[in-house]
């Protein structure tokens, strides 16, 4: 099952990440038991291993496996210049999360152009000498449409990524906390897998292992790739998918 977020609609506007976790994500849990019979595996990637693991700790009877693919955690480490401006342009665009109720996609995209502000020119002067009527070609479309295929982050859960996370770094730091309880990695459970790529731009591979340290005994793929290229490059399958689903059918209703 994958969980699709959709654009936010109106009864979303003043969601905060407690509001994600505890109502939606916690209900896609429920069907998901349902559904399957029992205790299911959890897999986040990025952002969505921020938002996995509240519910892992709340909800162990539920969870056989939790398996977190390039899920930031210390917003501090071995960050570059683009992440230490997040916080000021918090700031900058606190009119637009004003009057939009909603930081628009954008500007995140805009965000992650500047991670590696040389690669569109590179990648599209490479799709001009594909044949368009190649499988090369239609994979690349298709990679570009997943891409840019992004939806807006309501004001104030983006408020809270941009503040409490880059800024403040509360998850590092250990002081994250959410609806009154602390999430400690710590107190996880459930088996744990982290998959820190070691080329990864947008979360650095020490975000990630920092997780991974923090987790109690939590095993570690790292996979010869990027943040993009580890879910769907030409290694993806050899470097991820196949040591994930190796290992979630290891922990399989342990």
């Amino acid at each position: 099952l994958l969980l699709d977020w959709g654009t936010p609609g109106p009864d979303e506007r003043d969601f905060g990440l407690a509001d994600y976790i505890d109502g939606r994500l916690d209900r896609a849990l429920h069907r998901a038991v349902e559904l399957g019979g029992g205790p299911v595996g959890l897999v986040g990637y990025c952002m969505g291993g921020n938002l996995t693991l509240p519910v892992a700790l709340r909800r162990p009877d539920l969870v056989t496996a939790t398996a977190f693919l390039a899920t930031p955690w210390d917003f501090h480490a071995e960050r570059g210049l683009p992440e230490q401006l997040l916080p000021l342009v918090a700031v900058l665009l606190a009119p637009v999360l004003e009057g939009t109720g909603e930081l628009p996609i954008d500007c995140l995209q805009t965000f992650f152009a500047t991670l590696n502000p040389n690669l569109a020119g590179t990648k599209f002067r490479r799709f001009r000498h594909m044949d368009p009527d190649s499988s090369i070609a239609e994979d690349f479309v298709a990679l570009e449409d997943w891409l840019n295929d992004g939806v807006p982050v309501v004001a104030k859960v983006a408020r809270e990524c941009l503040a409490d996370w880059y800024g403040e770094n509360l998850p590092g730091k250990g002081q994250w906390r959410l609806g009154g309880r602390t999430i400690d990695p710590a107190q996880l459970a459930v088996p744990a897998l982290v998959a820190a790529p070691g080329r990864d731009r947008i979360v650095r591979p020490g975000s990630t292992r920092a997780l991974a340290a923090a987790l109690p005994n939590a095993d570690v793929l790292s996979p010869p790739s990027g943040h993009i290229g580890m879910m769907v490059g030409g290694g993806a399958r050899q470097g991820l998918w196949e040591p994930l689903a190796s290992w979630l059918l290891c922990h399989w209703k342990v």
